[in-house]
């Protein structure tokens, strides 16, 4: 199954999230989404990919996080998944594929909103 991959710097339309969705997991896309420079990388098949191609172009390593994103729950706090084996960063006191702070995840969720769109 071919994975349509998107780099998001301005906002889209959320029935894109949606196809991407559909063409890929059925219920959910993988996202990285860089929160220093404003950056969602998202559809590939692993959250990895994603981080490899934001570290090679735009990012560092600390300010990336790996999210999921379920179209069916646009709007709600389910929407986003905080879990990625990626999120697992000891150094900054992250031991868990889920992103432990709080406010680390409210930029995510402004940065998701800001970009994805009705």
């Amino acid at each position: 199954m071919p994975f349509v991959t998107k780099i998001i710097r301005e906002p889209i339309k959320f029935e894109e999230i949606e196809t991407l969705a559909k063409k890929q997991f059925g219920d959910f896309v993988k996202a990285v989404v860089d929160i220093e420079n404003v950056i969602i990388a998202i559809g590939w098949e692993l959250h990895a990919d994603q981080e490899s191609l934001l570290l090679d172009k735009w990012s560092q390593q600390e300010h990336l996080r790996g999210i999921n994103i379920y179209p069916q729950h646009f709007g709600q706090d389910s929407f986003i998944e905080f879990d990625s084996m990626i999120n697992i960063r000891p150094r900054l006191n992250n031991r868990t594929r889920g992103i432990q702070d709080i406010n680390i995840q409210k930029k995510i969720r402004k940065i998701v909103n800001l970009f994805i769109v009705p």
